[in-house]
Order: C-alpha cells, then sequence, then structure tokens
C-alpha cells in the first residue's frame, strides 16, 4: 500500500480501519450473498444497518429522544432551501455570516422571505465569527442560522450563540462528531457527509420534533423533513452505501471511546500545526486564535509564488490537497477525525524543509 496524507476539504479521507472492514465486506456483507451496494434498501439486511447507524449516532452524539435523525440526499446546499421551506412559518430568519457557506444560506433564505443579515465578519475577511447577543436577534424569527464551522477560512464558533427561545439552526459539515457538543441547544444540526463521515452523497439533519410539521404547501416533497421522518428516511431510495459507510465510521469512534476521545485527539493534533505555526514567521496563519478551528487550518506565506509552490512540492512529499479555496488562495490543511497524527507530524516536517530551501 501506498497511501497518501490527504488534506482535501471533501471529500475527505476515511479512516483506515473502517477502508479495511468495508473491503472485507464489499463483495458479500455477512450472510447476505451481495454487497451494501446492491441490496434493496428494503431489504432486512439494509433495514438492519440503517437502524443501527442511527442508533450509532444517537449514542455517539447524545442525541435527545425528543430529535429526529434523517439520511437524506442533495448535500448540505439543499438544506439551505429546506431550511427555510421547512421553518420559515412567520417569513422571517435571522442569519449570522461567517464565511461563504453561511452566506450562500442566507442568499437562499432570501427567496422564501425576510432573511436578515444580523452580523457578519466578511469585512475582516472572515477571519473572526462575528459577535452577537440575545438582543441582536428579533424575537419574532422563526429561527437564527449558523456555520458553525467554517471549512474555507478555517474558523469556529468558540460559544454557541445565545439565541433565547429562537430555535437555532447550525451547518456542522466540517466538524461533526469531532468533539461533543449540547444537541438541546440547537432546534437543527445538519451536516454533509463527506468531509467527516462518509463518502459523498449522503446529507445528516437532526431535528427537534416540534420543529416538524410546519412545511411550507409549496415544498418539494423531497425536502419535506416530516415526510422523510414519517418514512424513516426511505420515502425514496436513500443513499445506501454512504450510510452503511457512515455507520462503520460511528463504530470506529465508539470503539475508541467516544467524542470526549475523538476530541483529544483532535485537539492535540491542531495544537502541533498551530503551535508550529506561531513558533515562526515564514508562514501567517489569518484566523483569530479564538475561533481558529480544529478541523480546517488555513496558512499563508505571503508571496504568491510561494503559496502555488507549496502545495506541488507537498504533492511530491506525498501531502496531498493543500491548495486552500479558490476564493482566499494560499494553504489549508483539514486535519478531520480520519488524519492520523503521523500526517500532521509528516506537514510540519515538509513546512519546516520548504521554508528552509524556500526563503523569501
Amino acid at each position: 500500500m501506498n497511501r497518501v496524507y490527504n488534506f482535501s476539504a471533501g471529500p475527505s479521507m476515511l479512516p483506515l480501519p473502517v477502508l479495511e472492514k468495508a473491503a472485507s465486506e464489499l463483495v458479500c456483507y455477512g450472510t447476505s450473498g451481495m454487497s451494501v451496494m446492491e441490496m434493496s434498501h428494503r431489504s432486512p439486511a439494509y433495514e438492519a444497518i440503517i437502524q443501527k447507524a442511527e442508533a450509532d449516532l444517537r449514542k455517539l452524539m447524545q442525541i435527545p429522544d425528543n430529535y429526529k435523525v434523517l439520511f437524506l440526499q442533495g448535500g448540505a446546499s439543499t438544506q439551505f432551501a429546506a431550511i427555510p421551506l421547512n421553518l420559515m412559518v412567520s417569513g422571517k430568519a435571522d442569519y449570522i455570516l461567517s464565511g461563504q457557506f453561511s452566506t450562500k444560506a442566507y442568499k437562499e433564505g432570501q427567496k422564501y422571505g425576510d432573511a436578515k443579515a444580523v452580523a457578519s465578519s466578511k469585512e475582516q475577511n472572515f477571519t473572526v465569527i462575528p459577535a452577537t447577543t440575545k438582543e441582536d436577534f428579533r424575537p419574532d424569527a422563526d429561527y437564527v442560522h449558523i456555520c458553525y464551522n467554517n471549512t474555507i477560512y478555517g474558523t469556529k464558533y468558540a460559544a454557541v450563540p445565545d439565541t433565547g427561545d429562537i430555535p437555532l439552526v447550525a451547518d456542522m459539515s466540517s466538524c461533526i462528531i469531532s468533539e461533543p457538543v449540547d444537541v438541546s441547544k440547537f432546534g437543527v444540526i445538519y451536516a454533509g457527509a463527506q468531509k467527516n463521515m462518509a463518502p459523498a452523497g449522503l446529507t445528516v439533519v437532526i431535528v427537534r420534533e416540534d420543529l416538524l410539521g410546519k412545511a411550507r404547501p409549496e415544498t418539494p416533497s423531497m425536502l419535506d423533513w416530516q415526510l422523510m421522518a414519517d418514512n424513516g428516511s426511505m420515502y425514496n431510495t436513500p443513499p445506501c452505501y454512504s450510510i452503511y459507510m457512515a455507520g462503520l465510521v460511528y463504530e470506529w469512534i465508539l470503539e475508541m471511546g467516544g467524542l470526549e476521545v475523538m476530541q483529544k485527539i483532535n485537539e492535540e493534533k491542531a495544537a502541533l500545526l498551530y503551535d508550529y505555526l506561531d513558533s515562526q514567521d515564514y508562514y501567517i496563519a489569518p484566523v483569530a486564535k479564538e475561533y481558529r478551528s480544529m478541523m480546517n487550518v488555513t496558512f499563508v506565506t505571503g508571496n504568491e509564488e510561494l503559496d502555488k509552490k507549496f502545495p506541488k512540492e507537498a504533492e511530491k512529499a506525498g501531502l496531498m490537497n493543500l491548495k486552500g479555496h479558490h476564493s482566499v488562495g494560499g494553504m489549508r490543511a483539514s486535519i478531520y477525525n480520519a488524519m492520523p497524527r503521523e500526517g500532521v507530524e509528516a506537514l510540519i516536517a515538509f513546512m519546516k524543509d520548504f521554508a528552509e530551501k524556500n526563503p523569501k
């Protein structure tokens, strides 16, 4: 095997034990005589797979009983429309803009009613999370939307915003199951699975039951959370194999000891990289320290030519997908759950070598 360290922001690397187990079951799952990819989603064998995946996610995240877990398609971006269609009852919603995806969600929300940007860090190039208080939100807003971790800019909320009685909706695509979260503080948590949970194709929505059943009449059936909940995420054929893979990832984390253990590992990996960045002056980490993401670490050299050279040279060393997002440039190391500590250590060693060989 000649596997590389894949720092892609998504689709991203998966845990090696998960890949190995999936490989062992690829041709024949258990005694079914077929692959999960060939299996009817209505079969008893697959029903057991999806039920266990949900049960393990509930255990992992300590999801309260009054929340539904939906396994859907369309990516987190489809939920940008599903959220106002399901929740915008009075026609008002507040959004905090902390990066590209929260801005996209806000623009989508504007199509369906009075979506208001109550705070934004665009003027700071999204290197901080906008500060808000409970008084910033309209009392009659149907929900407040945030992106909890910003994949492109490498920022994360240091604390959950206080929205009072207004349901808080959080896009957690790039940080879900990386650390414990108090699900009860949110009305809705949603996430594309391709960053920290599974291959692309699966979107997880965790929604409090009292928020179901409010979909607007024009809501497409495929975006109606109540309909999906009533049908156990199988109103149509679900993303079967991605759900199976997500289930293996949940098993892997539970076997390691759960999200508290995962958080400790992730904090140590992030600290290694940030400590190095803070110890020298060749690379610049633009994000304010209190808002740094554990999952997505951004940095630049301050020289555009060197920033272009860095990811190309890194690939030769087996360190893949370190180029920053095209909207911000520079470099980005996504160090999700599956990235081992050795990968971060290899990156730091390369960074030191690159700095030595490419003086500014």
